[in-house]
């Protein structure tokens, strides 16, 4: 892979002035979330992204026709691309219109913004695949859940013996229920696949805005979106918006696992050092997946409509 240097503040201003030529130019500063793309404020209304090599150039090529190809079904707002071309040789930008509103991670989201992310999910089931990927959108193999829970059993221990979690509460996913809880065949959609809380704009009131950054998005197992949700808003919240979105319990239960197994790998890994996410944001997100919901426990899921055990 070919790796340019990182752009600095002058060569951003530069692009900026000769995007947006009146006067000196906006005001431009470094968003602080995100680590792929160099991401800047360019003064009140616009962001401007910079793939940092190729295979994200392509990537940010593919978003800017995925994102009007989503924009029509989801209800909630996808940046517009007011300019887009190279700033490098090969290495793509694009400026686009500012959602407002504040980061999912700091901003909570209200019932009436559940009531925004099922409509989300709900939009996502209805684009249409063949169209995704004609641009190049790939297909995404469902993970193991097994594989994951065998995973996050040594994370878990890990994670006791540093006082982070308590490794008895990762018992709730037994083996069999984890292969209960395999992906359903013919189940793949559209999914963002990035639903962290940073992806997600949030007003004063609660309501989600916008949905930032389509560059990960695959066709594949929708269950992805929901663990991302859980991520973001907390387990019980993305339960009550895949609900309303008309997923079952056993996509809903799937989602809240691979969101669990992933944030017990993930802190381990950076306690390890293998991993260089802040360890705040890794432990908010632990926090966040393993929030109590009614229905926990798998006990027989022959189809989308039956019931699970309630909580211990």
């Amino acid at each position: 892979m070919t790796q340019a240097a990182t752009p600095t503040a002058d060569t951003v201003r530069r692009l900026v002035r000769s995007l947006l030529p009146d006067g000196d130019g906006p005001e431009i500063r470094p968003v602080a979330e995100g680590g792929e793309h160099s991401t800047w404020f360019v003064g009140a209304r616009h962001v401007l992204r910079l793939a940092p090599d190729r295979e994200a150039s392509l990537r940010r090529r593919r978003e800017l026709r995925l994102r009007d190809l989503v924009r029509p079904h989801i209800g909630v707002s996808v940046p517009v691309s007011i300019a887009h071309g190279e700033w490098a040789s090969g290495l793509t930008y694009t400026l686009d219109t500012l959602i407002p509103g504040g980061s999912g991670e700091r901003q909570d989201v209200s019932a009436v913004g559940e009531a925004d992310l099922a409509g989300l999910l709900t939009g996502l089931r209805e684009v249409p695949v063949r169209q995704a990927e004609a641009f190049g959108v790939p297909r995404a193999a469902p993970r193991s859940l097994e594989a994951l829970r065998t995973a996050a059993e040594r994370a878990a221990e890990q994670l006791g013996a540093a006082d982070e979690f308590d490794p008895a509460r990762l018992q709730q996913l037994t083996a069999p229920a984890a292969g209960q809880l395999a992906a359903q065949p013919g189940a793949a959609f559209l999914v963002h696949h990035d639903l962290k809380g940073e992806h997600l704009v949030v007003s004063a009131d609660g309501r989600v805005r916008g949905v930032l950054d389509w560059t990960d998005a695959v066709v594949g197992d929708p269950a992805e979106d929901i663990a991302g949700l859980a991520l973001a808003v907390g387990a019980p919240a993305a339960v009550r918006a895949a609900t309303l979105a008309g997923y079952g319990a056993r996509p809903c239960l799937r989602g809240l696992w691979l969101a669990r197994c992933d944030t017990l790998t993930r802190l381990a890994d950076r306690l390890r050092n293998h991993d260089d996410s802040p360890l705040p944001l890794l432990r908010s997100q632990l926090r966040r997946s393993w929030e109590a919901i009614l229905l926990e426990r798998v006990t027989e899921l022959r189809d989308e409509t039956d019931e699970t055990d309630e909580t211990l």
